[in-house]
C-alpha cells in the first residue's frame, strides 16, 4: 500500500497533447466526452488530468465518460503495478463500488492509504467480505480501521468483533490533512464549496440512493446518468420529479429497460400523450406496451415510426398498418 499520494504524475506524450496548457477548451471538452483515440491507461490518465483542471463542464463530462467506460478495461488498468496511486484513487472515487474493480484496486500494491480509507468507509454490504478477506491491508493502520468502523453497513456484531480484534490501546484518531495536488501550478486544489458533481463522486451507493430519492433537479439529473441501476431508478421514485424530466427519460434512447418499466407502471405518467408517444418510439419499451399506445400517435409520428430502425420490426409493421387504415378511412 502506498503511504501517500505522489506530487506529480508522468504521462505519455499522447496524453500531454490532450491535457496540456495550450490545448483549446473545445479539444479538452471533446476528450472529456471520450471523443479521442486514447484507451486504457492513457484515457483514464487524461480524464484524471481533465478532472483536476477545475472546469465544471469538463469535470462532469470526464466523470460520465469514465462511468460508461467498459468495466473490463478499467480492471486491466487498475491491475497495472506501476499505475500512479492518484489514478487508482480517481478510479476508487468514481467506480470503486463495483466489486471486481473494488477488488483490483485493493490488491494493487500502489493503492494509497487515501483510497483504502475512502473505500472502507463507503463500501456497500456486498463488498464487506472482500474487505474482511484482506485484513492485513487495513488492520495495522489507525486511519483505515477508523474508516471501517465508520461504515454504516457493518452490523453491531461485526463492529464489536472489529473493536475486539484491534489493540485496546489502538487509537483511530487521525489528523485531517490537505491532499496534495498533481501539479500545484497547473491544477489548483479543489474549491471548498464542492459542486454537486464532485460531491456525488464521494458518495457511496446508499448515499446516492438517498439523494436520488430526495434531491433537487440537479441531483436528479446527475443520478439519472449513474451506472448503478439502484441509483438511477431511485430518481424516478423521487416525489419532486416533474413530467418534463420523465418525458426526457422516455425520449433518451439510452435509458435502461428498468427506467422505462418504472414509467410504464405509473398511471399518471402514461396518461400524458407526449410520454405515450415517446414510449412507443423507445427501443426498450416492451412490444405489447408500444402497440397499446399506437392509436394515440399523430400521422406524422406514425410516419416517423414506420421508418424507424431503432424499434422492433413488429412495432414498425404495426405503425404501417395503422397508417394504411387511417388512409382508407379518409
Amino acid at each position: 500500500m502506498a503511504s501517500k499520494l505522489p506530487q506529480r504524475i508522468t504521462v505519455s506524450a499522447t496524453v500531454a497533447k490532450i491535457v496540456g496548457k495550450d490545448v483549446s477548451y473545445a479539444d479538452r471538452l471533446a476528450a472529456a466526452w471520450g471523443e479521442t483515440t486514447l484507451a486504457g491507461r492513457d484515457l483514464v490518465t487524461a480524464l484524471y488530468f481533465l478532472y483536476c483542471g477545475g472546469d465544471r463542464e469538463i469535470r462532469a463530462a470526464g466523470v460520465r465518460t469514465l462511468r460508461q467506460y467498459p468495466l473490463e478495461f478499467l480492471i486491466a488498468v487498475a491491475a497495472l503495478p506501476d499505475l500512479s496511486p492518484r489514478i487508482l484513487h480517481f478510479l476508487a472515487r468514481v467506480r470503486g463500488s463495483e466489486p471486481l474493480l473494488f477488488q483490483e484496486i485493493l490488491d494493487n500494491p500502489a493503492c494509497p492509504q487515501e483510497s483504502l480509507v475512502f473505500l472502507l468507509e463507503r463500501a456497500d454490504r456486498h463488498l464487506l467480505p472482500l474487505i474482511f478477506e484482506r485484513e492485513t491491508l487495513w488492520r495495522a493502520f489507525p486511519e483505515t480501521v477508523s474508516a471501517l468502523l465508520n461504515n454504516t453497513q457493518l452490523t453491531e456484531e461485526e463492529r464489536s468483533a472489529l473493536v475486539n480484534m484491534v489493540d485496546p490501546d489502538f487509537t483511530a484518531e487521525v489528523e485531517d490533512e490537505e491532499e496534495a495536488v498533481v501539479d500545484e501550478e497547473s491544477f489548483p486544489p479543489d474549491e471548498e464549496n464542492y459542486s454537486k458533481y464532485q460531491l456525488a463522486l464521494d458518495m457511496g451507493v446508499s448515499e446516492k440512493i438517498k439523494m436520488a430519492l430526495t434531491g433537487d433537479k440537479e441531483w436528479r439529473s446527475i443520478f439519472l446518468k449513474d451506472s448503478n441501476k439502484l441509483v438511477n431508478t431511485a430518481v424516478l421514485k423521487n416525489p419532486r420529479i416533474t413530467d418534463g424530466e420523465v418525458l426526457a427519460v422516455c425520449k433518451n434512447k439510452t435509458s435502461s429497460e428498468e427506467l422505462i418499466r418504472i414509467v410504464l407502471v405509473n398511471k399518471d405518467w402514461i396518461k400524458l400523450l407526449s410520454i405515450r408517444s415517446a414510449l412507443v418510439s423507445h427501443p426498450k419499451t416492451p412490444i405489447a406496451s408500444a402497440l397499446r399506445f399506437m392509436d394515440y400517435l399523430t400521422i406524422k409520428e406514425l410516419k416517423d415510426l414506420s421508418k424507424s430502425k431503432s424499434v422492433s420490426q413488429v412495432v414498425v409493421s404495426a405503425a404501417r398498418r395503422v397508417l394504411a387504415d387511417k388512409a382508407k378511412k379518409k
